[in-house]
């Protein structure tokens, strides 16, 4: 089975819901808050309740949401390739849900801005072949992490695969750190703002279209658009050629809180890509997964399989996850840069 490494960061949540976001030098009283472990946690959780290995192989500290965050890692059964630092905490984000579920994000990092070599170096012996190695477009705009990151996955063998999610900050990445990144990147998801942001379109599908082009061949691109599910661009061929963006539709749910939604998603779909299915029944899947996800509140909150089984009900998605629990390592690189994933295929 293939494992899931987070190459990124896992920090504190702190979320306010609030009626509205308040005018500039304005207040507002908080109807809720919650203190809990965010980042890319929720895309380990997700992973790791479908069945895959989830590992954290990001920087955490001494302090009260460095022990948070550990807490809640055990509590899922991630296991963490880097030592405590004992130089300072670990790093928060506030997030701010207003009335109509929408997320407004400040945050503050603490040592997991200030990676290492001798970390990056220390998590390189640990991979393994056939490793899924998800990076976020966080860790490139830090001025420490971003190089060192840029750098390692640009580096990453062939028998890794490498998922990069760009993140509400991707305008702030150096293009100098971005397109290494992008070169070796193997499947790209980003939310509509995000597509639009690196390819100038507004549509989803040919934004997806041509976030493929940018990438080598052989990569895909997932567009995540909400409650409309995502647009994916499948893999192409060596020769840079590709089947046209499918939309894959979403689930109808009554969404409560969707902080996570996205993670939530990205941890689903590697997952299952992980464990054998084709991108397309893995995107369904992850549709699924974050539809389940917005009913209910809290960031982490991605089913496992029996929870996504029950929820897609007579679904023939569900008896597809049924009967496959594992499976062959995902498809990777070849040695020869061509693509050993199949064609998108496969009727969920």
């Amino acid at each position: 089975m293939s494992r899931l490494v987070l190459a990124g960061n896992v920090i504190a949540d702190l979320v306010i819901e609030i009626p509205a976001l308040p005018e500039r030098g304005g207040d507002v009283i908080g109807t809720r808050t919650e203190l809990t472990a965010g980042g890319g946690f929720n895309t380990l959780v997700a992973a790791g309740r479908l069945g895959t290995e989830a590992v954290f192989a990001g920087l955490h500290g001494t302090g009260p949401y460095g022990d948070l965050v550990r807490e809640a890692l055990a509590a899922e059964g991630i296991r963490a390739l880097l030592p405590v630092r004992e130089d300072g905490d670990t790093g928060f984000t506030v997030a701010m849900v207003d009335a109509g579920g929408e997320r407004t994000f400040v945050t503050g990092f603490g040592v997991d801005a200030r990676l290492t070599e001798a970390d990056v170096a220390s998590v390189e012996r640990q991979l393994r072949p056939g490793d899924l190695v998800q990076l976020s477009g966080y860790g490139l705009v830090m001025p420490v992490n971003g190089p060192l990151l840029s750098r390692f996955t640009a580096a990453l063998p062939a028998d890794v695969t490498v998922c990069f999610d760009p993140a509400p900050l991707v305008a702030d990445i150096p293009q100098a750190l971005l397109a290494p990144v992008l070169a070796r990147t193997d499947w790209l998801s980003c939310n509509a703002r995000e597509a639009r942001l690196l390819s100038g379109h507004a549509d989803p599908g040919t934004a997806a279209k041509a976030l493929r082009e940018r990438l080598a061949p052989g990569a895909g691109v997932l567009v995540r658009a909400d409650k409309d599910g995502c647009w994916l661009a499948a893999p192409g061929s060596a020769d840079g050629g590709g089947s046209e963006p499918v939309h894959v539709p979403g689930f109808p749910v009554r969404a409560v809180d969707s902080n996570g939604a996205g993670d939530a998603h990205v941890g689903a779909f590697l997952a299952l890509l992980g464990q054998g299915f084709d991108p397309l029944t893995a995107a369904r899947g992850a549709n699924a997964a974050a539809a389940y996800a917005v009913t209910r509140r809290g960031p982490a909150t991605a089913p496992d399989r029996t929870e996504l089984m029950a929820f897609l009900g007579d679904d023939p998605l569900a008896q597809r996850l049924a009967g496959r629990r594992g499976g062959s390592r995902p498809a990777g690189r070849r040695t020869d840069g061509r693509s050993e994933r199949g064609p998108l295929s496969g009727s969920p």
